[in-house]
């Protein structure tokens, strides 16, 4: 597919979420969701700063008291990317959310009462011009809808959920908002989002909800977000998983640089082993991704590591780098030239020596 086909839509509206900028013709924005207390600062503060080394962007935080609310205006001292507050129920956490500081609230308006409760929320974001995302998850889709459409949860329904809440605000007159729709069903979700992006200039935050632990989270999460970013849609992105926040951002950033939606960092190619490997890649492979992991945006090349030389000398000519493993040792390999020849236990520190002078 060509790659001009997967850049994000640029007819949507530019949207400022603090210092980040999403829509338009801005990239797509990776963020996440801390599973800390929001009222515990030291622990929330700590897990930021190490999503913002990981490469996140956006971050959410859960409000569902008047002390986290509070809590915002504290963790902000100490993080250096947008925080959104994440409401449910209460509107005047929202409220208080936005007076303590977030630069972007998360509602779902069907779950925090009243036409009344929610003008005071909107009010209060157009009065800091803070921008609103409209979240509708395939769990909550009102009754109406799902009689509407058969019985069941379609991606129609959580469309029409989602834009009926949009115009409510609308009508209100706010417009600084983006749209999120999610749902644990791939196709329901790729499906949704095609539908939507078709119906509205509003950006898109995406993203494939409840999709696992890290093993079938990351599955779900890369066929969905492929699917729905190929087709250019999609202007922030989450992968949720049942895990530590810094794999979503790991896995996000290799989902966006899979599609050519990213530059930079290492990107490791590996060959899946076989009876004629006399090296142990396996655990090669999987210390020189994490050796990757330290050259994040600072570098910007593929890394080849190959089991014999059937097809690892081929292989790795099309790396920057590459190693080839023989008889207890392995050929390094750069822009397709065999440089040297090295014994199995030094090929770590040799192509962590090519990689730092490329």
């Amino acid at each position: 597919m060509d790659n001009n086909t997967m850049l994000p839509r640029e007819n949507t509206k530019e949207v400022s979420i603090g210092n980040v900028k999403i829509g338009g013709k801005n990239r797509i924005a990776i963020q996440s969701m801390c599973n800390t207390k929001t009222t515990d600062v030291k622990s929330t503060v700590d897990q930021i700063l190490r999503l913002e080394k990981a490469g996140c962007e956006i971050i959410r935080v859960t409000v569902p008291t008047h002390d986290a609310a509070v809590s915002i205006r504290e963790i902000k001292k100490h993080i250096h990317i947008p925080i959104v507050a994440d409401i449910h129920f209460n509107y005047k956490m929202a409220i208080e959310a936005m007076e303590n500081g977030a630069d972007k609230i998360r509602i779902n308006p069907g779950n925090i009462g009243s036409l009344q409760n929610i003008r005071a929320v909107v009010d209060c974001a157009k009065e800091r011009n803070i921008p609103i995302r409209v979240g509708v998850n395939s769990g909550s889709l009102e009754k109406n809808l799902i009689e509407k459409y058969g019985g069941h949860v379609t991606a129609e329904g959580i469309v029409e959920s989602a834009l009926d809440k949009v115009h409510l605000i609308e009508d209100m007159g706010y417009d600084n908002l983006v749209i999120s729709i999610k749902s644990s069903d791939v196709l329901m979700c790729a499906r949704a989002h095609e539908l939507i992006a078709a119906r509205t200039d509003h950006p898109l935050h995406v993203g494939i909800t409840e999709a696992g632990t890290v093993w079938s989270g990351n599955i779900k999460s890369a066929i969905g977000l492929g699917m729905i970013l190929s087709k250019g849609i999609g202007n922030t992105i989450r992968v949720s998983l049942s895990a530590d926040p810094v794999e979503e951002i790991k896995s996000a950033k290799l989902i966006l640089r899979t599609l050519g939606l990213r530059e930079g960092g290492v990107e490791v190619v590996s060959c899946p082993t076989c009876g004629r490997t006399n090296i142990d890649l396996i655990d090669l492979a999987n210390q020189v991704q994490t050796l990757a992991s330290e050259y994040d945006d600072k570098k910007n090349l593929k890394v080849a590591v190959m089991g014999c030389v059937v097809n690892g000398p081929g292989e790795a000519r099309e790396a920057d780098l590459g190693v080839c493993g023989g008889n207890g040792e392995g050929l390094l390999i750069k822009k397709g030239e065999v440089i040297r020849k090295v014994p199995e236990g030094e090929l770590l520190s040799a192509l962590r020596e090519e990689i730092e002078r490329f």
